[in-house]
């Protein structure tokens, strides 16, 4: 699986417009919405299933990332909002440091491995510190979508 399979380039924010944790899944839950992987009567219903993950526990693994998730039975293809944020958002992490780096994926609820293989690749990426400056230093749609397309070529050659 490759991120650019499952990153809408619509989904894409290269600067956020949230300045709180709520509001940034709102925010990627809208953008996810607009490119057609999500309807938007589902809008309240994912974001407040995304904000009931975040109360259990913070998905901002620490060094200006987080990836917070949610299974859907409506949600029919895995697909993931990238947001970006320059002055950073307190996301509750688990290194008590701002999140710059956002990335909100929906899954199908029928189809566990799915999402786990997506959320593997994910974090494959988010753990590498290249990976991580090269995308906080991104500040265009096409910025990202270089990186993301590098990132799965670098993959496929390790």
């Amino acid at each position: 699986m490759k991120l650019i399979e499952i990153v809408h380039e619509k989904a894409i924010v290269p600067e956020l417009e949230a300045a709180g944790r709520e509001e940034l899944v709102a925010e990627l839950v809208d953008a996810l919405i607009a490119a057609g992987s999500a309807t938007k009567k589902l809008r309240e219903e994912l974001i407040s299933r995304v904000m009931e993950r975040e109360n259990r526990g913070s998905t901002g693994f620490g060094r200006g990332v987080a990836v917070p998730h949610v299974k859907h039975p409506s949600v029919k293809k895995i697909s993931a909002a990238i947001g970006l944020s320059s002055r950073g958002i307190d996301f509750n992490s688990l290194d008590k440091q701002p999140v710059y780096s956002v990335f909100l994926l929906l899954s199908p609820e029928d189809n566990p491995e799915e999402h786990l293989k997506a959320m593997e690749v994910v974090f494959s990426h988010l753990s590498k510190d290249t990976f991580r400056r090269f995308l906080r230093q991104a500040s265009t749609v096409k910025d990202v979508v270089t990186l993301l397309e590098d990132a799965d070529a670098q993959q496929l050659a390790t």
